[in-house]
């Protein structure tokens, strides 16, 4: 009988010596798969011209990703060791959240596997991206996205005055205090985040007694997904219909927040209006 793939996999693993051979120290990786929604779209940024083979699943779904258009041009993935090794990468690149055991075959098989921590902060949007121009030899490129990066995110911080407070709040009560990647866009954009005078300075949760309490001057949650999730519930509280009412309020897109890229810029441009509404009352 045939052997399946998965089959064909382990054996490899267990008994066959093989490798593929990683690209020469001075020869930049020819055909490269990503398998993460952030690595993806830093992928795309900075690869030349047919570099990237392929891109997560979750580049293409523009509720989450800020160049969904672009994915359209590369090749799917699931994150699934059988298909990506099909494809024959001479590197892999993937987050340190993604699917553990793909990497770990991966890299047994002797596939190089490049893993990118998440950016919690402004300044490691820069990091990630010199890092991406070195694992793929485009450093030039990624020196580049990091100069016009820097420039315009001193632009938007100049235009800061007055600091309302701002409490970002999500499904189940969660919200993002300074030291979180959101935290930071809220206060590039020229806000106080309230998470942080509930003692808040990650990711927690902010209980709805303490959001009243707080009486932020905004109140900024995320786009509903489709279908009914019970951990949303919590958005149609009547403290939270309240501070709606009474309260400048908006709505963050996932796709500008989550990744720590250089869209991360258009984050904190969309909260201007917001910022300047309140100035003006």
């Amino acid at each position: 009988m045939r052997q399946g793939l998965t089959g064909r996999l382990m054996g490899l693993v267990l008994g066959l010596s093989f490798a593929v051979a990683p690209a020469g120290a001075d020869e930049p990786p020819a055909r490269v798969v990503s398998m993460n929604l952030c690595t993806d779209q830093l992928a795309m940024l900075v690869a030349a011209p047919g570099q990237l083979h392929s891109v997560s699943y979750l580049a293409g779904d523009p509720r989450g990703s800020a160049m969904a258009e672009e994915a359209l041009g590369y090749e799917i993935n699931r994150g699934l060791a059988e298909e990506i090794y099909l494809m024959e990468p001479d590197l892999v690149i993937a987050g340190s959240f993604s699917t553990r055991a793909t990497v770990a075959m991966l890299q047994r098989l002797g596939i190089p596997v490049a893993v990118f921590e998440p950016a919690y902060s402004l300044d490691e949007v820069r990091d990630r991206l010199a890092r991406m121009g070195a694992v793929l030899g485009r450093e030039e490129a990624a020196e580049g996205l990091i100069a016009d990066y820097d420039r315009r995110l001193e632009a938007l911080k100049a235009e800061t005055g007055h600091r309302p407070s701002a409490a970002l709040y999500y499904a189940n009560g969660y919200t993002s205090g300074d030291r979180t990647l959101a935290g930071q866009i809220l206060v590039a954009a020229g806000f106080e985040n309230a998470a942080v005078a509930a003692g808040i300075s990650s990711g927690g949760i902010l209980p709805l007694e303490v959001l009243a309490l707080l009486e932020p001057d905004a109140l900024i949650t995320g786009r509903r997904y489709p279908g009914a999730s019970r951990s949303e519930e919590i958005l149609d509280h009547p403290v939270v219909r309240a501070l709606r009412e009474e309260r400048a309020n908006g709505a963050i897109t996932d796709r500008d927040w989550v990744c720590g890229t250089p869209f991360v810029l258009r984050a904190i441009e969309a909260l201007g209006p917001l910022r300047d509404e309140i100035a003006a009352d």
